[in-house]
C-alpha cells in the first residue's frame, strides 16, 4: 500500500498561456512562475498550476487534454462578499453561487465562475471561517 500526502501541481491545457497567466495572476492572485524550457504557471500557497498550451502540449500529456476540460476548486480566506466585489471588479460573471456545498474539510460556501477557456472556477470558503 502507498500513502499520497497532497496534490503538489496540476496541469491544465489552455489556448493562450499569457492570456491563462494574467487571469490567474490579476483575478485569482496567483503568483507567475515560469519553469526550466520557457514553460509557464501559476503558483498559490504550496501548489503550482502549469500551463500547457494546447498547440505545444509537453509528453507525456493526458489521453485528451482540451482547454475548458477541468473544475477547480480554491478555498479562500476573504469573505466571499469581498470576492464577489474582486470578480465584478475584473468583469468576471459569477455563474452561480454563493451557494452551500461539502468541501474536503466540511461545510463550504462556493461562488462558481469560469477562466478564459472556460473551465469551470470555484471560489470556496469553510463556513465555520466566516
Amino acid at each position: 500500500m502507498i500513502s499520497i500526502d497532497r496534490v503538489d501541481h496540476l496541469v491544465l491545457t489552455v489556448a493562450d498561456v499569457d492570456r491563462a497567466v494574467e487571469f490567474y495572476e490579476q483575478v485569482l492572485g496567483m503568483t507567475p512562475v515560469t519553469f526550466p524550457g520557457d514553460r509557464r504557471g501559476v503558483s498559490f500557497g504550496a501548489q503550482t498550476i502549469k500551463l500547457h498550451s494546447a498547440s505545444e502540449l509537453v509528453a507525456p500529456t493526458a489521453t485528451h487534454p482540451v482547454p475548458g476540460s477541468a473544475n477547480l476548486c480554491f478555498i479562500t480566506d476573504n469573505a466571499l462578499s469581498e470576492v464577489q466585489e474582486h470578480l465584478r471588479a475584473h468583469e468576471v460573471r459569477i455563474e452561480e453561487g454563493p451557494v452551500s456545498r461539502i468541501g474536503s474539510n466540511g461545510p463550504i460556501t462556493s461562488l462558481y465562475l469560469r477562466d478564459p477557456d472556460g473551465n469551470l472556477i470555484e471560489v470556496a470558503r469553510y463556513d465555520e471561517a466566516e
